[in-house]
């Protein structure tokens, strides 16, 4: 796809994949696409385990209770870290590296479903940030922010369209001021 509004309509969590691996290309094309992903004041606190290990992955599939089932049957998975302390935006910056590598899995035409860890537990003890650290050995001052799961699509999923673009949300100005043409010109 050439078309930036097309990427987006179509780029839909895939939550299902084909035994296929990735190839180093498709890997490559993702990887630089969440390295070039801009980042607050340019401070690319954001760093990326990637994990093509089937063992690994199921281990990665239990960092929390639910949520963690695209792993099943992705053939590769990006662990998406961050320094804080390298950036009080760290949490915008890891997100924006993330929405890049999904955008670029889609123009390639692979899958991807974002699979959230900060903010999750593995147990009453241990937040899913911490197994997943220990797990992979990654520094303690770190931070885990998702799980991307890719790979070669095994379902569909229609692209979105404009009757879902929920026009109210729109402000003009101030809060609950809607201006007309905002229902005729706000289109996909």
């Amino acid at each position: 796809m050439t078309d930036l509004q097309e990427l987006i309509l179509h780029r839909r969590s895939i939550r299902k994949f084909t035994d296929r691996p990735l190839t180093f290309e498709e890997k490559r094309a993702i990887l630089c696409s969440a390295l070039v992903a801009p980042s607050s004041k340019n401070r690319r606190p954001c760093r990326f385990v990637l994990v093509d290990d089937r063992e690994m992955i199921n281990k990665l599939m239990r960092c929390k209770l639910i949520g963690a089932l695209p792993l099943e049957t992705a053939t590769w998975v990006l662990v998406v870290v961050a320094d804080p302390t390298q950036s009080d935006a760290w949490i915008e910056d890891a997100a924006i590296a993330a929405t890049f590598a999904q955008l670029q899995a889609e123009d390639i035409g692979l899958g991807s479903c974002w699979v959230q860890v900060r903010g999750r537990d593995y147990n009453e003890e241990t937040s899913s940030s911490e197994y997943i650290k220990e797990l992979l050995e990654i520094p303690a001052q770190m931070e885990v922010e998702c799980l991307l799961a890719f790979g070669e699509k095994n379902e569909e999923r229609k692209p979105y369209s404009a009757d879902k673009l929920q026009i109210e949300r729109l402000h003009l100005n101030k809060w609950q001021h809607r201006a007309p043409w905002l229902d005729k010109e706000i289109t996909y």
